[in-house]
């Protein structure tokens, strides 16, 4: 059974960091692309980051010079390293496994919440 865990949010002032980690199993880790989705209040979906099987990553132009996607596939985990955070970065944050250009598994989220 596929699981995507989340953790590592939580309230931080605005120009302040986190750090975000998935959890992953039931599936060969490191054979798979992932990406990280986050949802703000009343808003929809949206994309954040990806990072390939191969390790190069892309981003949403608004998180660009931010934030750092990562991966250890020793510890079949996902990272999203988060600084400078701005109170628009405030959202739900999923990661998701990426098989044929879809999203098809998805974590329960994690709280960010960017106020002063």
């Amino acid at each position: 059974e596929v699981q995507l865990v989340e953790s590592g949010g939580g309230l931080v002032q605005p120009g302040g960091s986190l750090r975000l980690s998935c959890a992953a199993s039931g599936f060969t880790f490191s054979s798979f692309d992932m990406a990280w989705v986050r949802q703000a209040p009343g808003k929809g979906l949206e994309w954040v980051s990806s990072i390939k099987s191969s390790g190069s990553t892309t981003y949403v132009d608004s998180v660009k010079g931010r934030f750092t996607i990562s991966r250890d596939n020793a510890k079949n985990t996902l990272y999203l390293q988060m600084n400078s955070l701005k109170p628009e970065d405030t959202a739900l944050y999923y990661c998701a496994k990426v098989e044929y250009g879809s999203y098809n598994y998805w974590g329960q989220g994690t709280q960010v919440t960017v106020s002063s």
